[in-house]
């Protein structure tokens, strides 16, 4: 750390000692590959260099035998000296990687929240309306925004003047709405393949769409703001069908597979001229945090953790979205019995304790929601669908559940946590640089 302060004697004995560990090192991997004379000569440059430093000779006599030394590692250092560049740069980086990949499998793993199912304990990604004709922070605003939070520009741009409409898909025995969308394949930083969802609006008939990830989830909150504020959107389009302003089409799902779903055509009773967004917000990245991997192989995960697991053995989650990392909050170990009766969760018989979130959502307490059982019409729920349900965990499994009851695929839906499969616990925020950055609860 000091080095600068060093007096010229040291750094050259210093530099002489890394030359002769270089020449001990070709000497005992080529030996076998060198002539007599390649050995003597390597022998003798490195004891004469060697009794040098233990004669404590001034630089200049230890800089005459490091050339001396180094003439003769030319000759015979093959692969390991000389070193081009790019062979040196190759094996930092290689060395590098190395050394992160372990750190990840074994001590720490980066970890991003991708939905808001444990919010208000983590966040997810979320949005941030700028309506249409309303400012929103320019070039300047939006970079110092990405570094600070992971804020990313979306819009809609509409590509003529004319009235703007939109597909839905309705639920009529929930009555709600959602804007429809057809998951893609693309491509993060243009190389990682990635899902998204691409939603597109008609201004005039032609298409405008916007791109998300498809675990980002709050486009139709965006756009009761924008387009429905103080509306449910669902009588609003109950309103157009009897206006005779819906259309009834079909749209595909996913773009390589055959599932399509019925849509319904809105008018959303705005216009737009060609150049404006239709639709403009900032996609905040959710919170990336670190994620212990070492704690598990020594401890068992408590009642009340917050704990990240892989989703390769539960095939609710394989068959819609694939293996992938989640985390959630440890209500239930093997023997277990649970009942939510709203707004409370029962841990055999009793409410559950062992984490601040337990009686938060326990009490209601805002902005905590509660535990919900499932809601009319929710016919994906398996376990703890109404007031009375139990579920108890079998051996080597966990069950888990989100923060959020309302807003949550967990355990109701999906079932149990492989023991196995659990991959650690959440250790430290280190992104993005809000209040909640810091040791993760």
């Amino acid at each position: 750390m000091f080095g600068f302060f060093d007096s010229a004697g040291r750094k050259m004995r210093e530099n002489a000692t890394n030359w002769l560990q270089l020449a001990d090192k070709i000497f005992h991997y080529r030996r076998d590959q060198l002539t007599e004379a390649q050995r003597g000569a390597l022998v003798q440059q490195s004891a004469a260099l060697r009794r040098q430093l233990e004669e404590r000779a001034d630089a200049g006599k230890l800089k005459l035998g490091i050339e001396s030394l180094e003439g003769v590692l030319r000759q015979v250092g093959g692969s390991f000296y000389p070193k081009s560049a790019v062979g040196e740069n190759v094996e930092f980086f290689l060395m590098a990687a190395i050394i992160v990949l372990g750190i990840r499998t074994y001590f720490l793993q980066p970890f991003k929240i991708p939905t808001n199912s444990m919010w208000p304990t983590y966040h997810g990604m979320k949005g941030e309306n700028f309506a249409p004709g309303t400012p929103a922070p320019g070039p300047l605003g939006q970079a110092l925004r990405f570094v600070a939070f992971g804020a990313m520009r979306r819009e809609a741009t509409a590509p003529a003047d004319g009235e703007i409409s939109a597909p839905f898909f309705l639920n009529p025995q929930l009555r709600t709405a959602y804007m429809a969308y057809t998951v893609r394949r693309a491509y993060k930083w243009l190389i990682i393949p990635t899902l998204v969802r691409e939603y597109t609006f008609y201004v005039d008939g032609r298409p405008a769409t916007v791109s998300v990830p498809a675990d980002f989830s709050d486009i139709d909150d965006l756009l009761q703001a924008t387009y429905f504020p103080g509306t449910d959107p669902y009588r609003f389009i109950e309103a157009a069908a009897r206006r005779s302003q819906v259309t009834r089409g079909e749209i595909r799902l996913r773009g390589d597979a055959v599932d399509v779903a019925p849509t319904y055509i809105v008018d959303l009773g705005k216009t737009a001229r060609a150049g404006e967004p239709v639709l403009r917000f900032d996609l905040l990245a959710g919170d990336q945090l670190f994620v212990d991997r070492l704690s598990y192989h020594f401890v068992r995960p408590k009642i009340g953790d917050g704990f990240v697991f892989r989703t390769r053995n539960i095939p609710e989650i394989v068959r819609t979205v694939g293996d992938q990392y989640y985390i959630k909050r440890l209500v239930g170990r093997p023997g277990d019995t649970l009942e939510i009766r709203q707004p409370v969760l029962y841990r055999n018989g009793q409410p559950i304790t062992g984490a601040a979130a337990f009686d938060k959502n326990n009490h209601r307490l805002a902005p905590y929601p509660g535990y919900r059982n499932s809601r009319p019409g929710d016919f994906s729920q398996l376990y703890l669908r109404a007031p009375g349900d139990t579920v108890t965990v079998p051996p080597h499994t966990f069950f888990a559940l989100g923060d959020n009851s309302a807003n949550s695929e967990d355990g109701r839906y999906w079932g149990f946590v492989p023991e196995k499969d659990v991959v650690g616990r959440p250790l430290f925020i280190y992104f993005p640089f809000t209040r909640r950055w810091g040791p993760a609860h």
